[in-house]
């Protein structure tokens, strides 16, 4: 028997990007099987499958490399997976760099791929397999999201490219519009090692969405003045990112005239800062400028002679706190659905599986705070298959990003922004600065009626990098 080129093959894609369907191509061949997405945070392998191989939810999150040497060794014929960005970071690691796990890269146009996941979310269809079962939807296009989209998938295609690069490694790369190609899956089993041939692709699977863009987006017109914006950043190459975490230039925010720019944390103090910029010459903050390319932003320091750039640093209890209190307690945020049931099924999270009501009660709040500082400590380390979201990323992994592109002139602390932005202001000319008003966060339960000691510890031993990096000493000295 010939000697294998590969020991098993990856598959980079992400959703809606038509990964099933080659798969299913794949699996034709008598000596190629594919697991499906293995390392997806929500099932294993396929929907609604927890368990391959004696590998369960909890013992791939424990050992997720023995369940990849279990696919190797315990498959019948060339073993593979899908791996998306969101997949187990711990294994888009291990693999990368090895010479001996083929490598498939398949892309979509962006702007197809989201509309299609859009579609899929409303209607709930996420597989099409007979026409007749067809569900259709107007979707409404969201330039924000769809930005972030593109900054996800740009930074997961950087690290691949530099990966394959520093490892002398060479992808095979498929379009969407390959996938029904005959001759290039045949192409693909070759590269493989495959002794089989592909005659036709597998039928089973329909295209869902079939319409023109007009007809499937309600706020079309919206959606082409979006895009021209967009265009400027260059959708068709991967921005020089450090792919932990991007530098996130479309949230700068610039001040028109004065020379204020502002570099928003995630979960930091940022509506009070904003409507502080606004207040300055009365330029209100629907005219400061934002979602800026680097095209843009090296214009405008270029145009602000002596400009100041800032960001507002604050405590890890405080923003912990804030991004618990807004993303993971309420039962509201689309994008943290998945992750907030993960949190309460896998990691024992004590919140209910809707939003609090009025009976929730301080201890509960409490406990369920507890929990989730227990949860960062390891997933900030990288030891968990959940994505390291920007709403708990370290404040000096996010500085870091931003130090890609431009490192902020004042690291300005919440406690001290009153006095901090009124002197800045006046560095650039303001000569009467406005004072900082508005609740920077409110919330039901207040953090000092229940913070102690356990609290600042967990936060300690989950933050201990800003906490050392950027002097923080406790939440209730400060």
């Amino acid at each position: 028997m010939a000697t294998r080129r590969f020991d098993s093959f990856v598959l980079f894609a992400e959703m809606r990007t038509g990964s099933n369907h080659l798969e299913e191509s794949l699996n034709t061949l008598p000596d190629v099987v594919c697991h499906g997405e293995v390392f997806n945070p929500v099932f294993l392998g396929q929907h609604n499958r927890f368990e391959l191989f004696g590998f369960d939810m909890a013992r791939r999150e424990a050992d997720p490399f023995g369940l990849l040497e279990a696919i190797m060794a315990q498959s019948d014929g060339l073993p593979g997976f899908r791996l998306f960005h969101d997949h187990d970071a711990r294994v888009i690691e291990r693999v990368l760099p090895d010479p001996r796990i083929a490598k498939i890269v398949l892309t979509r146009n962006p702007l197809d791929s989201y509309v299609s996941r859009k579609i899929a979310s409303e209607t709930g269809q996420w597989r099409l397999t007979d026409a007749r079962h067809q569900k259709t939807a107007r979707i409404r296009f969201d330039a924000d999201e769809f930005a972030a989209q593109i900054a996800q998938q740009t930074a997961f295609q950087a690290q691949l490219q530099r990966g394959l690069q520093l490892t002398g490694q060479a992808a095979f790369h498929l379009r969407y519009e390959d996938i029904n190609d005959a001759a290039v899956l045949n192409g693909l089993a070759t590269f493989l090692g495959s002794q089989g041939q592909i005659a036709a692709t597998p039928s089973r699977l329909k295209k869902q969405n079939p319409d023109d863009l007009s007809q499937k987006v309600e706020n079309y017109d919206e959606m082409l003045i979006a895009l021209r914006d967009l265009d400027r950043f260059g959708l068709s190459h991967i921005p020089e990112f450090e792919p932990q975490r991007p530098a996130g230039v479309p949230g700068f925010v610039a001040h028109p005239k004065a020379g204020l720019l502002f570099l928003p944390i995630t979960a930091a103090p940022t509506d009070p800062v904003l409507d502080w910029m606004g207040a300055i010459d009365g330029v209100g903050r629907d005219a400061l400028l934002r979602k800026m390319t680097q095209k843009d932003l090296r214009q405008w320091m270029k145009d602000h002679h002596g400009y100041r750039s800032f960001t507002v640093l604050r405590h890890p209890v405080a923003r912990a706190y804030q991004s618990f209190c807004q993303h993971i307690l309420p039962a509201d945020q689309p994008n943290y659905e998945d992750l907030r049931r993960i949190l309460r099924n896998r990691y024992q999270l004590p919140i209910p599986a809707k939003t609090p009501g009025p009976r929730w009660t301080e201890a509960q709040q409490k406990a369920a705070f507890l929990a989730f500082l227990g949860f960062l400590k390891p997933n900030l380390a990288g030891q968990t298959s959940m994505r390291i979201d920007t709403a708990w990323a370290t404040q000096s992994a996010i500085l870091q990003g931003m130090a890609n592109v431009t490192i902020p002139h004042r690291l300005i602390r919440e406690e001290t922004m009153q006095t901090a932005l009124a002197d800045l202001a006046r560095e650039v000319g303001v000569i009467d600065p406005p004072q900082i008003t508005g609740a920077v966060y409110h919330h039901r339960i207040a953090l000092d009626a229940i913070y102690d000691h356990r609290i600042e510890k967990a936060a300690y031993d989950a933050y201990r990098r800003d906490y050392l990096n950027l002097g923080f000493s406790s939440w209730a000295s400060g």
